[in-house]
């Protein structure tokens, strides 16, 4: 057994492709095994055209679990349990970036409009972040050696930040040099003497809003502590004999709201530490006799904002009573009297609550609260009544049902994306808060790419969602809900046994699309193909038009007629013979066959009621494969469509089906091996399906990756099985030794190896005009059929002529007897002209077919019937063509008509490649592959040169490989995460640009002015007290701080990302800072010596104070 390994990448070589050393032979000479010359095509793509980075990543961030604001520039940041930073400006202003050790973010503080950010995570390190740079880098890093971090918190317009820690500690950080202070809040001079036991952790500091002297700590057993920073010691303590989880001020200073594991809160005056002046518990029953309500859920957060002009809002999270169970997590507002409960439909990681101000000591004045779901962000306006949402604009929903197959299309025809929005438009929800997005801050960045981008997902609900990615951005356009045709089961009971699948029976496997006719195609888990026209008219759909087909396992006269004698139009609905649809009803089908096994049934039940079809995607057929004596329909593995045939075409593990969709007749139905004909190199002798019925299990063709567990239907399967998407049968690759075993090539205990080798899955379809067989003088509409077994097959059509003939005329179809060989399954198929270019397949421009203005149903009918263009004959002169192909192991470049090998490159040996595409890039074309070992290739085309080969991210879980997909002009994606797509780009051009196009988070914005003091405050007293923390937290009064207490690790931003990046107002305060820093290291030295003299300096007064007290009272005779 060859185990798998990932050799290390030298000189960009990798341990797959084909380097000079495996193949010594110039590539000159390995190209043309047949010994008559091409004609050499000029190659404009080098090496230099390629670069790879990362540009940018979309959704919503994975598993978050820290949330921050900045009231002045409006950047809201999300820190996640990976490590990862979000940040969001105005709507297309966004950022990521990883903290490398990818420890969780436990907490996020924002130094308030200077561009900068610190993050705590779970590994006890700080982090500072620089903003003003387009890609946020650290400058300063600090790591707790002794101690465990647990809350922190940094004071509007101040340089100490303090950090709460679990001992029950303070310490003071600076953030400018990210130093320690030697001042230290000790847990046992916090809290009373005569208490016997530990506080516990430090869960919360601020300081009071009107004295930056008194620091509010609370320890989560229950007590918190006013400390006097001056003197160092506790002003007063207050106790609760319940666990606190947060503590927040009124903006007076005089009182303080604490919430409790009980479900309570607790308002304290801060001159009354023996008990709470209230208590509240918002969810608790009221009981008559006085009693205490009973116990509620903890209250795990809660905000106390005033208002001028009325009552103040306290908002919590949590505290719901126990008995609702199944409840939704609420959000609870409590304004004066009234009580609003917010239901969410995550449960709640964090909420801020956003205010005018940034001054603590202000009215607070809220405007909105943000709230942090598990799996969404949503933002609630709370100067409306009713406490509207606002509507999201940024793009969150993608995971809104798990993904379970994406494309991506990059230059577009430029009409699309306006179709998609006008058409999407109409789906926007209602009820949104009128006010603009508040989260508004950066600049966009300048798109320097002008072509139109569309991103294809597709869910497991069945749903298929457009969104416009141009220019680094992502906006959703257009929502398909495919599962409208089928008629739901209302309860379990009521499900139908016909189902392959419990769960997500209608999830998208494979999304086939023509840009430029608008045509979708989708296949679907239930081994279900629906092909869609797009149309900016409402309809009604009295039929919906269906097929039903029987793909057999076998060879038989009855079963399967000859594709190349089409029966009469008026052939029963029954078997695989071509099937014309019974305008009046829908196919009929037996439930089971004669020995009661199920046979002939589809797996879902298409609607019988007349369906309304919105503007947008409309459903023109629906095609279903049967249960065949008793076995499940296998999935379906790869799928076509051509607008220009008519044609819709897919495979599975059985074999292959031909579709005319526009006749609605099956046009070829033949299992794989029929495709060979007397051909086959195998010698494979057809069985009977029913002979070794495979287990359930096995019976879906390993789909196991589109619907895992419930939990997280997008994350990898850990079953023993490969998905047929990619590649089937995997069964022929060697063993990989990967740690989960979502490699292992088993596919059921119960399939032996011979019926493995049987079992061959189609693959890759395409549809083309070029030449089928050798003797061929012109190039003719045909099919190329690719395998799992490396084979490539070609079926030739003969299409009527164009018009009304298109209708009444049968599609003939015959394979052609061509057959070519590579190693490996075949992923992708493409072809180019005698100059090197790519030959795009046929297709029809889209033109609108429902045509409203007939009042006449039946002439409303036939203008519905769309008119097909006879397919193009660009290549009437008989120039030589090229198919390129691309296997898992290899990729050949075939001249046609000779069928002669013109360029072969072994683009692995030890690997598989799992995505092929053949992409145009600076005005030529090459062909781009990502291997399961991690490397993203280039080569050029036709004559397969290496171009790129970048060794980029090993393939961890199935949700990479079936969503990864390049496209043209460099651009490539998948999904990274459950919720997140990630963009990367393979072309030098835009990676140069990419800083151009980023949009910038931190703008210079002028800070609000203080809030005014007022005469009397002034005159007698009062208003907010300030502190020189500096001198006391700073060295020459505190001392320095213990070395092994925290360690000081440099960023990789620098103190240079700081001065290339600060301008403005703001900037300015940057500078002087800087200065003040870089002149603090040179005073360093002189700053001990002062610290010398003023010890010295400090025991002489002493000396003399003690003098001074020994001769106070004497008299001048008594010395």
């Amino acid at each position: 057994m060859r185990k798998f390994n990932i050799r290390k990448v030298l000189d960009g070589l990798t341990a797959g492709s084909a380097s000079a050393s495996q193949q010594p032979t110039p590539p000159a000479q390995q190209q043309h095994p047949s010994g008559n010359r091409e004609p050499e095509i000029q190659e404009t793509l080098q090496s230099e055209h390629f670069q790879l980075c990362k540009t940018v990543r979309h959704g919503f961030p994975y598993q978050p679990s820290a949330l921050a604001f900045d009231p002045v520039q409006k950047i809201l940041a999300v820190g996640t349990q990976t490590g990862a930073l979000r940040l969001f400006g105005r709507p297309g202003v966004e950022c990521y970036c990883q903290h490398d050790s990818g420890a969780a973010v436990i907490q996020l503080q924002f130094l308030i409009n200077e561009g900068a950010l610190v993050s705590a995570l779970a590994d006890d390190t700080l982090h500072l972040w620089n903003l003003r740079q387009k890609r946020p880098a650290i400058l300063h890093s600090l790591k707790f050696c002794r101690e465990r971090v647990t809350f922190c918190h940094l004071p509007f317009q101040s340089k100490w930040l303090y950090v709460g820690t679990e001992r029950g500690n303070i310490h003071i950080v600076n953030v400018e040099s990210f130093t320690l202070s030697g001042y230290v809040i000790m847990w046992n001079k916090a809290i009373e003497l005569s208490s016997k036991s530990h506080p516990g952790p430090v869960v919360h500091i601020s300081d009071n809003p009107m004295d930056e002297g008194k620091l509010l700590i609370g320890f989560e057993s229950g007590t918190v502590v006013l400390w006097d920073l001056k003197s160092k010691k506790a002003d007063y303590r207050y106790t609760y004999d319940e666990a606190i989880h947060s503590v927040a001020w009124h903006h007076e200073g005089k009182q303080f709201i604490c919430s409790h594991s009980d479900g309570t809160l607790t308002i304290w005056n801060v001159r009354s530490p023996t008990k709470p002046v209230q208590t509240i518990t918002p969810h608790g029953k009221q009981l008559k006799d006085g009693k205490k309500p009973e116990p509620c859920k903890p209250i795990l957060k809660v905000e106390f904002k005033t208002t001028r002009s009325g009552e103040p809002f306290i908002i919590l999270s949590g505290g719901l009573s126990y008995d609702t169970v199944g409840r939704r997590p609420c959000l609870t507002v409590m304004h004066g009297k009234s009580t609003a409960v917010l239901e969410m439909d995550y449960s709640i990681v964090d909420f801020l609550t956003l205010c005018e101000t940034p001054y603590p000591n202000d009215f607070q004045e809220p405007y909105a609260v943000v709230v942090l779901l598990e799996k969404d962000l949503v933002l609630i306006d709370l100067a409306q009544n009713g406490y509207p949402i606002f509507e999201n604009p940024y793009p969150l929903s993608i995971h809104e049902s798990p993904v379970t197959c994406c494309e991506y299309f990059a230059d577009c025809p430029v009409d699309l994306i306006p179709a998609l929005y006008s058409v999407g438009a109409r789906q926007k929800r209602q009820g949104y808060s009128k006010k603009e997005w508040p989260i508004n801050g950066g600049n966009w960045g300048l798109g320097a790419q002008s072509y139109p981008e569309i991103i294809i997902t597709g869910h497991a609900d069945g749903s298929v969602k457009f969104w416009d990615a141009s220019a680094i951005t992502l906006q959703v356009l257009y929502k398909l809900k495919t599962s409208k045709v089928f008629e739901k089961s209302r309860n379990k009971e009521d499900k139908p046994s016909t189902d392959i699948v419990d769960e997500d029976p209608y999830a998208i496997q494979i999304i086939s699309w023509c840009p430029e006719s608008r045509m979708l195609c989708i296949a679907g888990v239930s081994a279900h193909v629906i092909i869609y026209r797009f149309s900016k008219q409402e309809v009604i759909t009295e039929v919906i038009p269906m097929l039903e087909v029987r793909l057999l396992y076998e060879i038989n006269d009855v079963e399967t007629p000859e594709s190349e004698q089409p029966p009469p139009l008026s052939t029963p609905v029954g078997g695989s013979n071509p099937q014309p649809i019974p305008p009046q009803s829908h196919p009929s089908t037996s439930s089971s066959s004669s020995d009661g096994l199920r046979d002939n049934v589809p797996c879902l039940k298409v609607k019988n009621s007349p369906l309304k079809q919105s503007p947008g995607y409309q459903t023109e057929l629906v095609i279903q494969l049967v249960w065949v004596g008793g076995e499940p329909p296998q999935q379906i593995t790869s799928l076509a469509v051509n607008s220009s045939y008519g044609l819709v075409v897919f495979g599975n593990c059985n074999g292959i089906a031909m579709v005319d969709y526009l006749q609605k007749t099956v046009l070829l139905n033949l299992g794989t091996i029929e495709l060979y004909g007397s051909n086959d190199p195998y010698r494979r002798e057809p069985r009977s399906p029913r002979k070794s019925r495979q287990p359930s299990g096995a019976g879906l063709c390993d789909i196991s990756e589109g619907t895992v567990v419930p939990e997280d239907r997008c994350k990898s399967p850990t079953s023993a099985k490969m998905s047929r998407k990619l590649s089937l049968p995997t069964d022929l690759k060697p063993d990989l030794d990967v740690k989960d075993n979502s490699f292992s090539r088993s596919r059921s205990s119960s399939v032996t190896s011979i019926d493995k080798e049987s079992r061959e899955a189609i693959s890759a379809l395409h549809f083309c005009e070029t030449y089928t067989r050798k003797a061929d003088s012109s190039p003719c509409p045909c099919l190329w059929v690719g395998t799992t077994l490396g084979t490539v097959l070609v079926i030739a059509l003969n299409l009527p002529p164009g018009g009304e003939q298109r209708l009444l005329q049968p599609v003939i179809v015959s394979p052609s007897g061509t057959i070519l060989r590579l190693k490996g399954a075949v992923l992708r198929m493409a072809f180019l002209d005698a100059t090197g270019c790519l030959i795009p397949p046929a297709y029809e421009p889209w033109k609108e077919h429902n045509v409203p203005e007939e009042k006449d149903e039946k002439e409303k009918l036939k203008k519905r019937r769309p008119v097909s263009v006879s397919p193009s004959s660009s290549q009437e002169m008989s120039e030589n063509q090229y198919a390129v192909i691309c296997s898992e192991k290899q990729a050949k470049v075939i001249s046609l008509p000779t069928q002669n090998c013109a360029y072969k490159q072994n683009i692995t040996e030890t690997s598989f490649v799992l995505r092929g595409d053949i992409v145009s890039l600076s005005n030529s074309i090459c062909l781009a592959c990502f291997c399961a070992n991690g490397h993203i290739m280039t080569f050029s085309l036709p004559s397969l040169r290496p171009l790129l080969d970048v060794y980029y991210l090993p393939l961890t879980n199935m949700r990479i490989a079936r969503t990864f997909c390049f496209t043209n002009n460099g651009q490539a994606l998948y999904l990274v995460s459950p919720t997140e797509i990630q963009r990367l780009t393979y072309s030098q051009e835009t990676c140069e640009n990419l800083q151009e196009m980023l949009g910038e988070l931190f703008t210079p914005v002028e800070t609000p002015e203080a809030p005014n003091r007022g005469f009397f405050k002034g005159l007698f007293g009062g208003g907010a007290q300030s502190l020189d923390r500096e001198e006391l937290f700073g060295e020459s009064s505190s001392g320095k701080a213990s070395r092994s207490l925290a360690q000081h690790i440099p960023g990789p931003g620098g103190i240079e990302g700081v001065k290339g990046a600060a301008s403005g107002v703001v900037g300015e305060l940057a500078r002087a800072r800087l200065a003040l820093d870089e002149r603090g290291q040179k005073l360093s030295d002189l700053e001990e010596r002062t610290a010398a003299m003023l010890s010295s300096a400090d025991s002489f007064s002493k000396h003399a104070h003690e003098m001074m007290l020994k001769y106070k009272d004497k008299k001048w005779y008594q010395f």
